[in-house]
């Protein structure tokens, strides 16, 4: 009788903890674990870039990466989630993410769901034409052309709103489908942040094929997103973002994955986004 009372006991105790265990190993962006997922972006070259071998390249996730350091996460205990710009903001709400670094501007209307650090970089947006086509030189001129840009991203808004509002406008879901349909010939431009714009230009498939415009049609500030009134990340992630500029590897990261496509990056701006 003592004997199975003994065996019960035991068996309670083994159930709660494999259930504790299963807690403590449970991996999410906001939950308690070893882990951190962060969001970025899976198909721009030059920031954000996962390859056929499925590894991660880009700015966004060297800053990610050193980011993620600073908080006390080894390069394996990362986990990269596709954050798509339209998301993006869904993603860092529900948790599914601990932050988003992946181009991302900072603007007021984001503001309104999710905080931001940062900012880490100034981007201004810029039109990519295939390479013998000059009749794209101004802002004007797209008035009358076939435009492609991404859903949910600034520069679509830029456009429809404010620079050329009777350009044929299409919004794709991916900057690739925008590239196709360039190559093809059934769109005339893409229009993004000059930094993306780049890094699909210097792809070795594409070199000869597509040339930057070269206009600076926004300012971009590149900024960290992360839960609204996390206001103890958001000073973690800026106090990381300085490091980095102060010791170098800001600029080591540009030089590495924006030189390659001969772009000139501004000055690291000014942190100003703080509780």
């Amino acid at each position: 009788m003592k004997l199975r009372k003994v065996s019960t006991a035991v068996v309670a105790v083994a159930s709660l903890s494999l259930a504790l265990s299963a807690c403590g190993g449970e991996s999410g962006g906001g939950k308690k674990s070893d882990k951190i997922v962060i969001g970025i972006k899976f198909d721009q070259p030059g920031m954000g870039l996962k390859t056929q071998d499925g590894k991660f390249t880009g700015f966004d996730v060297d800053v990610a990466r050193y980011v993620a350091k600073e908080l006390g996460y080894s390069e394996d205990k990362i986990e990269f989630k596709q954050a798509p710009s339209a998301e993006r903001e869904n993603l860092i709400s529900n948790g599914d993410v601990k932050f988003v670094a992946g181009t991302y501007t900072i603007n007021d209307k984001r503001k309104a769901k999710v905080d931001f650090a940062g900012p880490y970089f100034m981007a201004h947006q810029d039109l990519l034409v295939r390479k013998d086509d000059n009749s794209i030189t101004k802002v004007e001129d797209l008035n009358s052309k076939k435009l492609c840009s991404v859903t949910g991203s600034t520069s679509a808004q830029n456009v429809k709103e404010k620079l050329a509002p009777k350009a044929n406008l299409l919004q794709q879901g991916g900057y690739s489908e925008c590239l196709n349909g360039l190559e093809n010939k059934t769109v005339d431009a893409l229009t993004t942040d000059g930094t993306i714009l780049a890094g699909y230009a210097a792809q070795k498939e594409h070199q000869g094929k597509f040339k930057l415009v070269g206009l600076k049609m926004s300012d971009e500030p590149y900024g960290i997103g992360l839960k609204k009134g996390d206001k103890d990340l958001q000073s973690k992630i800026n106090a990381a973002l300085e490091k980095m500029q102060k010791d170098g590897s800001w600029k080591k990261a540009v030089d590495a994955n924006l030189g390659p496509a001969n772009y000139i990056a501004d000055p690291a701006p000014a942190i100003t986004e703080k509780g």
